[in-house]
């Protein structure tokens, strides 16, 4: 694995992200004004870990008979721009100039509609599981390549689903380690 990600000029994660595109993006209102990370935590089903389902929901092809839980979601038109799996592997959904939609109804300091100017994370994880050390180690590397790519993101703007959606969201979650990221990040 190379040590130096970074994002080339169509907006990807290279060299070490799996490619699988989603339909579910479409264009920002303004692509230059990239200016959050949101984190988020996915398992489907709820509390497992591995399989096709992640891919299969944010790619619209989610079989509701596969588990009584895909019911309720197989409808849903989701994405994010990265996934990080339990193995500390990234796949990339949307390129990171288009608006991938995993905020919905979001938050942040002031500025609605957060799927516009963010780019959006999930960690295969629960609010009921710590996460491994492989996904803090892809998201330091992940990290810097998006902060050296979009300035204005500059090396705080880094925050929770939670955050931006307090009441209505839990994710990343209370075992989301923020002081250990961090930590690794200034050390990085």
């Amino acid at each position: 694995m190379s040590s130096s990600w970074f994002v080339d000029e169509t907006h990807r994660l290279r060299p070490s992200a799996r490619e699988v595109v989603s339909p579910h993006y479409d264009e920002r209102p303004d692509p230059d004004d990239i200016a959050l990370v949101v984190l988020h935590n996915i398992s489907l089903p709820p509390g497992r870990f591995g399989g096709p389902w992640i891919d299969d929901l944010f790619c619209g092809r989610l079989d509701p008979d596969a588990h009584p839980y895909f019911r309720d979601i197989a409808q849903l038109r989701v994405s994010a721009h990265l996934l990080i799996a339990r193995d500390g592997a990234v796949t990339q959904y949307v390129p990171f100039d288009r608006r991938a939609w995993h905020a919905g109804v979001s938050n942040w300091q002031g500025r609605e509609r957060c799927n516009d100017f963010s780019i959006g994370i999930e960690i295969e994880g629960s609010d009921e599981a710590p996460f491994e050390d492989a996904q803090y180690a892809s998201l330091v590397r992940v990290l810097p390549a998006l902060f050296a790519r979009y300035r204005r993101l500059g090396t705080r703007k880094l925050t929770g689903h939670s955050d931006i959606a307090p009441g209505r969201k839990t994710d990343p979650g209370p075992h989301f380690d923020w002081s250990r990221l961090h930590a690794m990040l200034a050390a990085a």
